[in-house]
Protein backbone atom coordinates (compact mmCIF):
# COMPACT_ATOMS: atom_id res chain seq x y z
CA UNK A 1 0.00 0.00 0.00
CA UNK A 2 1.26 3.63 -0.66
CA UNK A 3 1.80 5.59 1.85
CA UNK A 4 3.01 9.16 1.47
CA UNK A 5 4.16 11.43 4.93
CA UNK A 6 4.71 14.89 5.12
CA UNK A 7 6.68 17.03 7.75
CA UNK A 8 8.16 19.67 8.00
CA UNK A 9 5.12 22.48 8.57
CA UNK A 10 4.90 24.72 10.96
CA UNK A 11 4.14 28.84 11.47
CA UNK A 12 6.81 31.27 10.09
CA UNK A 13 6.77 35.48 9.38
CA UNK A 14 6.62 36.64 5.97
CA UNK A 15 9.41 37.10 3.88
CA UNK A 16 10.81 33.79 5.87
CA UNK A 17 11.42 30.03 4.76
CA UNK A 18 10.24 26.70 5.17
CA UNK A 19 11.18 23.15 3.72
CA UNK A 20 8.55 21.03 3.76
CA UNK A 21 9.46 16.82 3.10
CA UNK A 22 7.34 14.13 2.24
CA UNK A 23 9.00 10.48 3.13
CA UNK A 24 7.09 7.93 0.19
CA UNK A 25 6.63 4.09 0.55
CA UNK A 26 4.81 1.68 -1.15
CA UNK A 27 5.49 3.48 -4.85
CA UNK A 28 6.76 0.07 -6.92
CA UNK A 29 5.69 1.65 -10.42
CA UNK A 30 8.85 2.57 -12.37
CA UNK A 31 7.12 5.40 -13.84
CA UNK A 32 5.17 7.95 -11.07
CA UNK A 33 4.44 11.91 -10.77
CA UNK A 34 4.38 13.20 -7.48
CA UNK A 35 3.41 16.94 -6.19
CA UNK A 36 2.79 19.63 -3.93
CA UNK A 37 -0.90 20.52 -3.21
CA UNK A 38 -2.29 22.74 -0.97
CA UNK A 39 -5.94 23.59 0.47
CA UNK A 40 -6.16 27.00 1.96
CA UNK A 41 -9.32 27.61 3.81
CA UNK A 42 -12.55 28.26 1.83
CA UNK A 43 -11.12 27.34 -1.34
CA UNK A 44 -10.21 24.27 -3.24
CA UNK A 45 -6.98 22.43 -2.54
CA UNK A 46 -4.83 23.08 -5.49
CA UNK A 47 -1.80 21.46 -6.96
CA UNK A 48 1.39 24.02 -6.69
CA UNK A 49 4.49 22.02 -8.00
CA UNK A 50 4.86 18.93 -9.58
CA UNK A 51 7.14 16.27 -10.70
CA UNK A 52 5.68 14.81 -13.44
CA UNK A 53 6.42 11.40 -15.11
CA UNK A 54 8.76 12.41 -17.80
CA UNK A 55 10.85 14.31 -14.68
CA UNK A 56 10.06 17.96 -15.55
CA UNK A 57 8.58 20.28 -12.99
CA UNK A 58 6.09 22.66 -12.73
CA UNK A 59 4.89 25.54 -10.70
CA UNK A 60 1.08 26.91 -10.15
CA UNK A 61 1.72 31.20 -10.73
CA UNK A 62 1.29 32.06 -7.24
CA UNK A 63 4.32 30.20 -6.12
CA UNK A 64 6.38 30.58 -9.33
CA UNK A 65 9.86 31.63 -8.21
CA UNK A 66 9.50 31.23 -4.75
CA UNK A 67 9.02 27.48 -4.01
CA UNK A 68 11.46 24.95 -5.15
CA UNK A 69 10.57 21.14 -6.04
CA UNK A 70 12.57 18.06 -6.02
CA UNK A 71 13.28 14.81 -4.77
CA UNK A 72 15.39 11.92 -3.45
CA UNK A 73 15.02 8.95 -5.39
CA UNK A 74 16.87 6.73 -3.42
CA UNK A 75 15.47 7.95 -0.28
CA UNK A 76 12.02 7.90 -1.83
CA UNK A 77 11.32 11.33 -0.80
CA UNK A 78 10.20 14.70 -1.91
CA UNK A 79 11.03 18.23 -0.85
CA UNK A 80 9.31 21.64 -0.88
CA UNK A 81 11.76 24.71 -0.55
CA UNK A 82 9.10 27.52 -0.01
CA UNK A 83 10.97 31.11 0.13
CA UNK A 84 9.73 34.44 0.55
CA UNK A 85 6.25 32.97 2.07
CA UNK A 86 3.38 35.25 2.26
CA UNK A 87 0.37 35.43 4.41
CA UNK A 88 -1.65 34.09 1.24
CA UNK A 89 0.45 30.70 1.14
CA UNK A 90 -1.24 29.79 4.52
CA UNK A 91 -2.81 26.52 3.92
CA UNK A 92 -2.89 22.58 4.95
CA UNK A 93 0.12 21.68 2.32
CA UNK A 94 -0.81 17.84 1.05
CA UNK A 95 2.01 15.71 -0.62
CA UNK A 96 0.63 13.72 -3.56
CA UNK A 97 1.50 11.05 -5.89
CA UNK A 98 0.02 9.20 -8.85
CA UNK A 99 1.05 6.49 -11.90
CA UNK A 100 0.42 9.38 -14.80
CA UNK A 101 -0.79 12.65 -13.36
CA UNK A 102 -0.29 14.85 -10.49
CA UNK A 103 -1.50 18.22 -11.40
CA UNK A 104 -5.12 17.93 -12.85
CA UNK A 105 -7.96 19.00 -10.58
CA UNK A 106 -10.47 16.34 -12.95
CA UNK A 107 -8.35 13.83 -12.68
CA UNK A 108 -6.35 14.16 -9.17
CA UNK A 109 -3.78 12.24 -7.91
CA UNK A 110 -4.33 8.64 -6.33
CA UNK A 111 -2.50 9.05 -3.00
CA UNK A 112 -2.53 11.48 -0.91
CA UNK A 113 -0.53 12.36 2.91
CA UNK A 114 -2.37 14.02 5.47
CA UNK A 115 -0.93 17.33 5.22
CA UNK A 116 0.75 19.18 6.95
CA UNK A 117 0.07 22.99 8.44
CA UNK A 118 2.12 25.84 6.89
CA UNK A 119 1.18 29.28 8.58
CA UNK A 120 2.24 32.41 7.78
CA UNK A 121 2.18 35.76 9.65
CA UNK A 122 1.92 39.26 8.47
Amino acid sequence: DVRLLESGGGSVQAGGSLKLSCSASGLTSPRYCMAWWRQIPGQEREGVAVFDVDGFTRYANSVNGRFTISKDKAKSTLYLQMERLKPEDTALYYCAADERSCEDKLTPPKFWGQGTQVTVTG
